[in-house]
């Protein structure tokens, strides 16, 4: 056997080695160290005003950092008070006028139960007893089985639920401790930022260096793509739902618009979880038109998404159209919802090993030179 093949075999089994204990290592080495993963993220966020603060304003940098922290800080408050001021208002609507539409809603059901469903049970029960004995033991077997599975799924999700309740429970002073632990490192990482970057640049050797500021970059803008892309996305979804509330004369229509471009940032789930119940209980309620209003606002604000999210991730990330567009599916296939933003980054991570050279790197390792 030829020993250049063979040797070309054995390099190519160690990348293959190297990049599953990488990944393994890298995936280990997160789940302890996310605090700081998350305060190089903000120190990124941050470093441009802390940069013009520094250089423009002469303030020091340790102080320029407090101040962008703080400015951080502020903005997000100021959003989740807006918010919560805005959905405050709306509940206390809805407390107000929610328990006439309950009465009415359950007046519409004992009205349907009783012209409905009283002369099928009518119905039922005459073919019934019809039947021969055999055929009634069976159904009531059937009917049995039924039960119990539904009553065994109902009380497994009754305790998975209360099971679950201690463990969301203690997360509240894990999410505080990651909160203060970040805070304290994006202070450190963005007031060292360039004596970190200074020192890397020693330990590195020049071809490493050259294709790691490569990928940094690729990876600096595609997440900031990534951000301005879903921000577009739940920017067009709320603007549409506002403008399709205002024509259908809801009350307190920029409070739900708000709502439900809040939980479009949820993956698979997303406006659904506001649309469909609020279409269910306006069928039930009798206000049937509105319920088909607010109907076709759904499907319109379902297409959109579906057409829009794959155009905005592509241009805003800087990948082709179908390549999105076959992420988001692959995605959603291998690891469920999460996969819709799982997709996209892999592509971008693959993309900008691309750019860097990488896989020219790994290829010409792998084939070496022929002797």
């Amino acid at each position: 056997m030829n020993l250049y093949y063979v040797y070309s075999m054995l390099r190519l089994l160690l990348i293959v080695s190297l990049s599953i204990l990488g990944i393994f290592f890298t995936y280990y080495l997160s789940t302890l160290t996310y605090p700081f993963i998350i305060a190089i993220f903000i120190s990124l966020l941050i470093n441009p005003f802390v940069n013009f603060m520094e250089k423009k304003g002469r303030v020091p940098r340790g102080l320029s950092v407090i101040i962008a922290i703080l400015l951080l800080i502020c903005i997000i408050a100021g959003i989740l008070i807006l918010l919560v001021a805005e959905i405050v208002t709306g509940t206390t609507y809805l407390a107000k006028v929610l328990p006439g539409h309950l009465t009415l809603l359950a007046m519409y059901i004992e009205t349907f139960f009783v012209e409905k469903i009283m002369p099928l049970y009518n119905q039922l029960t005459y073919l019934f007893n019809n039947l021969e004995s055999n055929q009634q033991q069976s159904i009531i077997i059937n009917i049995q089985n039924i039960g119990e599975q539904v009553s065994s799924s109902v009380g497994n999700f009754i305790k998975s639920f209360l099971e679950n309740i201690p463990m969301m429970i203690s997360w509240l002073p894990n999410a505080a401790t990651v909160i203060i632990f970040s805070l304290l490192s994006t202070f450190f990482i963005s007031k060292d930022w360039y004596k970190f970057k200074t020192t890397l640049k020693k330990i590195l050797p020049p071809k490493a260096r050259k294709s790691g500021k490569t990928i940094f970059e690729e990876l600096k803008k595609a997440l900031i793509g990534f951000i301005r892309a879903q921000a577009t996305l739940i920017s067009i979804t709320t603007t549409i739902v506002l403008i399709g509330l205002l024509i259908l004369r809801v009350d307190y229509a920029i409070t739900i618009a708000l709502l439900i471009g809040l939980v479009d940032i949820l993956p698979y789930l997303g406006t659904g979880l506001v649309f469909v119940p609020w279409i269910v209980y306006l069928a039930f309620s009798g206000s049937l038109p509105l319920a088909i209003g607010i109907g076709v606002l759904y499907l319109i604000v379902l297409l959109q998404r579906q057409i829009m999210e794959p155009k905005v991730l592509s241009s805003s990330i800087g990948l082709d159209p179908l390549a999105t567009l076959v992420s988001l599916f692959i995605g959603y296939k291998l690891i469920g919802f999460l996969g819709l933003i799982a997709g996209p980054v892999v592509l971008v991570i693959l993309k900008t090993l691309h750019s860097a050279g990488v896989y020219m790197g790994l290829w010409k390792f792998i084939v070496g030179k022929e002797k």
